[in-house]
């Protein structure tokens, strides 16, 4: 009866389940991101990625 939850599924059983599901997660975020990048504005992703520089410290003029 040990590593059993309330419900009577064991714990390894329900990190296996999760598995896919942060997989697809991850691959809609990828996908959205992409999609949205894909769309947008040249000189919005430009000015986007010098907002980024400009916020983490990096000179870049």
């Amino acid at each position: 009866m040990q590593n059993q939850t309330a419900t009577g599924v064991k714990l390894h059983d329900a990190a296996i389940l999760r598995r896919p599901l942060q997989i697809a997660a991850a691959f809609l975020l990828g996908a959205v991101i992409l999609y949205g990048a894909g769309f947008m504005n040249a000189a919005a992703v430009h000015n986007a990625a010098h907002d980024v520089r400009h916020s983490q410290a990096f000179p870049c003029h």
